[in-house]
């Protein structure tokens, strides 16, 4: 797992607009990755549209936003032709991405156990090492303070 300050590994997944999309791809901008468990469910809905409606102010900011689930591109892209998301959305579907950030954990659900995503933020700086992580996100109020960090702090 990568560690605040350390530079990123450059990954790559299908994106939403049909593309391979690499972390490298957005060199000399902040990125922020954030890792959601599902497509179209209240809480990862809950939280596109709070990165959507904060989109431009994290564009002045030269950041770019990417949600990462293991769900495929096909449901990306339903779910941003839904909910008018302007940010790709990839396809993380063996989770490789996720483990390598740590976020792809043994979950409990009503008294079942599983393996899926914990929802997770992590913004990575122009220069591609790791600034921030957010572990066990809270979606009220997060995408806020994702932005603040990066006016604040980058």
């Amino acid at each position: 797992m990568v560690e605040i300050g350390q530079t990123v590994p450059d990954f790559e997944l299908a994106a939403s607009n049909g593309e391979k999309v690499k972390l490298s791809d957005f060199q000399g901008k902040n990125v922020v990755v954030y890792f959601y468990p599902k497509d179209m469910t209240p809480g990862c809905t809950t939280e596109a549209c709070d990165f959507r409606d904060q989109h431009e102010s994290f564009a002045e900011l030269d950041a770019v936003i990417l949600g990462v689930s293991p769900d495929p591109v096909e449901s990306h892209k339903k779910f941003i032709d839904k909910h008018d998301l302007p940010f790709l959305l990839l396809a993380d579907d063996d989770h490789q991405v996720a483990e390598a950030f740590g976020v792809w954990k043994l979950k409990k659900n009503f008294g079942k156990e599983y393996m899926g995503i914990e929802r997770s933020t992590f913004v990575i700086d122009k220069e591609g090492k790791l600034a921030k992580a957010w572990h066990k996100v809270k979606v009220k109020g997060h995408v806020e303070e994702a932005l603040n960090f990066i006016k604040e702090e980058l």
